[in-house]
């Protein structure tokens, strides 16, 4: 019994000594990115103008305000994109890993595919898709 208890403690041991490289790399990405942020700040030529401040349109002068309020559809069809993005993400190395897959693998992948069906006949159904 008191051979287990050091095994546990060896494991537990190395298991928090693991966490700790990354924590020191976590803690060393955080200080090196403020300290190149701060840098660029303080060292940046800060000479705004109105040229450099206007909005680009192929070198004609701007038509106007190009900060104006967009239709949310726009925002709704932007998510749907990368939602059914990332479905197509997860599904290309499923079909290829799909003959070395056991039933879990297989049935996990339809219950996914299943649950982003009925998703998107939901939004079908509310009329999501409609521009109004």
């Amino acid at each position: 019994m008191k051979n287990s208890f050091i095994n546990l403690h060896i494991f537990d041991s190395l298991y928090k000594t693991e966490y700790l490289f990354i924590l020191v790399f976590i803690v060393f990405a955080i200080f090196l990115s403020g300290i190149i942020i701060f840098l660029s700040y303080f060292l940046s030529v800060q000479n705004p103008e109105t040229e450099k401040l206007s909005t680009y349109e192929c070198g004609f002068e701007p038509y106007e305000d190009s900060r104006h309020k967009f239709n949310i559809n726009f925002y709704i069809i932007a998510i749907l994109f990368i939602v059914f993005d990332i479905e197509a993400m997860f599904l290309f190395p499923w079909t290829i890993m799909l003959s070395t897959l056991d039933i879990t693998g297989f049935w996990s992948m339809i219950d996914f595919i299943v649950e982003l069906g009925i998703g998107f006949l939901y939004l079908l159904y509310v009329k999501g898709l409609d521009w109004q």
